[in-house]
């Protein structure tokens, strides 16, 4: 059903939701785990891929630490790395990578600081065409 499932990390504690969760239909579906998050400070939107930071440093360290969690549960899961405005990128991946679902936790913001800030779960579920799974973190 679901071969390959993206989860979205953006390196908070509400990612703990979204991974606990995922685990369990991964290994119902027998599915394909890619761990993304998108760098998006100062370097990674400006120099992409050829970004030195610590920002970098601590998200790549942070994805390897996940996928090793998921491999340990006997679950095959690759950890990617994206640079820039979040919404965009993940989008961008689902284009170009495909998957059968998309899974995020939410902030749970509430109506004002959706309006102001928007939110990156909104827009990644109105642009994309597979189903979206989310997650609202305790």
């Amino acid at each position: 059903m679901y071969k390959t499932i993206l989860v979205t990390l953006d390196g908070t504690p509400t990612d703990r939701a979204i991974i606990e969760h995922i685990k369990h239909l991964a290994r119902l579906a027998q599915s394909r785990i890619v761990l993304l998050h998108v760098a998006d400070g100062w370097a990674a939107r400006t120099y992409g891929p050829d970004a030195v930071s610590q920002e970098i440093t601590e998200d790549t360290e942070y994805l390897e630490k996940v996928c090793k969690e998921f491999q340990a549960d006997g679950i095959s899961a690759d950890p990617e790395l994206a640079y820039g405005e979040p919404a965009d990128e993940i989008i961008k991946w689902v284009e170009q990578k495909g998957c059968s679902l998309v899974a995020m936790s939410t902030h749970g913001h509430r109506l004002l600081a959706d309006i102001f800030l928007g939110t990156t779960a909104s827009r990644v579920q109105h642009r994309i065409s597979v189903p979206v799974l989310l997650l609202r973190a305790k």
